[in-house]
């Protein structure tokens, strides 16, 4: 029973948590006067993946190498197909061709340099060193790139009125119901992971990823049925290459972190390959429709449950 409530404490603090980081970042990115593209590429994207940062760098540190991996792979696999799936059912949406030629081609291009870097077995500080730098470049350059499409205040949902104190005060409590929420679902999925006979590697895939992309899936729901698409995609394109160059550049500079073969060999190549399926999808018709998102949804089921069967 406590590991339970451990485990449900722990994707409470990270829900809770992430929302109220995604909150207060943009309001401050409201008062910059950013877009709603960059709002959701670099604060909701860098907000909504605190949770992944987190647990990874506290798996790491605990020796659960399997997790931390696991858990990027895991979210990334998750973001386009459960919770892009989710929202696009929920409401059609359309992508602009800036949001695909610059952002997608990103998103491939460092799902390739994390498989990359995973074949040689373990991602090093080097490695890391090299992501952070590269994350730090995508930035600068999406920030300066967009500054002369910022969209109006109005443009960014769910932050109208709220002032700068507060949302100073939202980030610094969303930081440490995330980091609480971290440590409670770490500690909870590996003594799951080993009273189970499960591997790390699987329940980093499966049950850590899920409850770290929950902020994600809230943050791109909301953003579809309220009319801003960009923000729904942003999010998940933000957050994936969040994920890969920056979550992992950071853990592998903390500690070092060795690959399995299982990952290198069956679930990184399978997160490049729906990277490039998502951004396929969107550049040939400009839009996710409905019935594109049951089959992301339904692709998702269909790994989940081969996850289940390898455990």
């Amino acid at each position: 029973m406590f590991l339970a409530l451990q485990i449900v404490g722990g994707f409470l603090g990270l829900l809770i948590g992430g929302d109220l980081l995604v909150r207060g970042a943009s309001a401050i990115a409201v008062r910059l006067g950013m877009s709603p593209l960059v709002v959701g590429v670099v604060i909701v994207g860098f907000g909504t993946s605190v949770p992944e940062l987190v647990t990874c760098v506290r798996a790491a540190l605990g020796g659960a190498s399997g997790i931390a991996v696991g858990n990027i792979v895991g979210s990334n696999i998750a973001n386009i197909l459960l919770i892009l799936g989710a929202a696009a059912l929920m409401r059609p949406f359309a992508a602009s061709r800036h949001a695909v030629l610059r952002d997608g081609s990103i998103v491939i291009a460092s799902a390739l340099m994390f498989a990359a870097a995973a074949w040689t077995g373990t991602m090093g500080r080097v490695t890391g060193a090299v992501f952070v730098v590269l994350l730090i470049a995508y930035l600068v350059y999406t920030v300066r790139s967009d500054r002369k499409a910022a969209a109006s205040y109005d443009d960014v949902p769910a932050v109208e009125g709220t002032s700068l104190l507060m949302a100073i005060v939202a980030i610094v409590v969303g930081l440490i119901l995330v980091l609480l929420g971290a440590e409670y679902l770490v500690n909870g999925a590996v003594v799951t992971a080993r009273l189970f006979h499960v591997s790390e590697e699987v329940i980093g895939l499966t049950m850590v990823a899920v409850g770290t992309s929950l902020p994600e899936l809230a943050t791109s729901v909301v953003a579809a049925i309220r009319k801003h698409p960009e923000i729904a995609l942003g999010n998940v394109l933000g957050s994936n290459v969040y994920n890969a160059v920056g979550i992992m550049g950071i853990t592998a500079l903390v500690k070092p972190v060795p690959v399995s073969d299982t990952l290198r060999t069956v679930d990184i190549p399978l997160m490049v390959a729906i990277s490039v399926l998502l951004v396929v999808m969107v550049a040939t018709g400009r839009r996710v429709s409905r019935w594109e998102g049951a089959m992301l949804l339904a692709l998702y089921g269909v790994y989940i449950g081969l996850q289940t069967q390898a455990a």
